[in-house]
C-alpha cells in the first residue's frame, strides 16, 4: 500500500470514527502501514496535574490503558515536551536510558522507539509512540513519522477530544 493510499484510508477511518478509540485505530493503522510498528500507544499530559495518561494501545494486555503516571522532568521532557522535537531511541541499551519498561519493551521484541510530540493550541498534549525491534526507526522512517503521521496525528487527537462533548 503506497502512503496516498494509507491516507486515503485514515481520512475514510477517520472520517466513520464514533468513538475516542476508532480515531485512534485509525490512526494506528496509518502509523502501522506507512511506517511500521509492533507496538503503538498514544500518551496524553495534562501538565496542570503534571499527569501522563495512555489513551490509546494495541497492546492492552502489556500496556493497558487505565491509570496514570507521573510526568517526570528529565531530558526526554526537555526534548519532547519543551522543545516538542521527536525522541528517537534505535537500541535496547538507549530506551533503558529514559524507560524504565525497558525490559518489558525488549521482552515483546522491540529495540527501538519513536515518540512523536502531538502539538494543539501551541501546547503539546500527546505523543504517538511507535515501537519495533532494534535498528528499525532509520533516518528515512523517522522522516517519515514527521512528513506522514504529524497531521494526521494532529487530527485525529483534536478529534479524539470531542468525543466527550457527544458528537452524532
Amino acid at each position: 500500500m503506497t502512503d496516498h493510499d494509507a491516507i486515503a484510508h485514515f481520512t475514510t477511518a477517520l472520517s466513520d470514527a464514533r468513538s475516542e478509540a476508532q480515531a485512534y485505530d485509525a490512526l494506528c493503522d496509518l502509523a502501522k502501514q506507512t511506517v511500521g510498528a509492533k507496538l503503538f500507544t498514544v500518551m496524553t499530559a495534562d501538565m496542570q496535574a503534571m499527569l501522563a495518561r495512555r489513551a490509546y494501545t494495541d497492546d492492552p494486555l502489556n500496556y493497558p490503558t487505565s491509570g496514570t503516571k507521573p510526568i517526570e522532568m528529565d531530558r526526554w521532557f526537555e526534548q519532547v515536551h519543551t522543545r516538542h522535537e521527536t525522541f528517537v531511541a534505535n537500541t535496547l541499551a538507549e530506551i533503558d536510558t529514559v524507560f524504565p519498561d525497558a525490559e518489558l519493551i525488549g521482552q515483546l521484541g522491540c529495540g527501538s522507539v519513536v515518540n512523536l510530540p502531538v502539538i494543539l493550541r501551541g501546547e503539546m498534549v500527546a505523543t504517538v509512540n511507535m515501537l519495533h525491534e532494534e535498528g528499525f526507526y532509520t533516518p528515512e522512517r523517522v522522516a517519515a513519522v514527521r512528513n506522514v503521521v504529524t497531521l494526521p496525528a494532529m487530527t485525529a487527537m483534536a478529534l479524539a477530544e470531542t468525543f466527550g462533548e457527544n458528537i452524532a
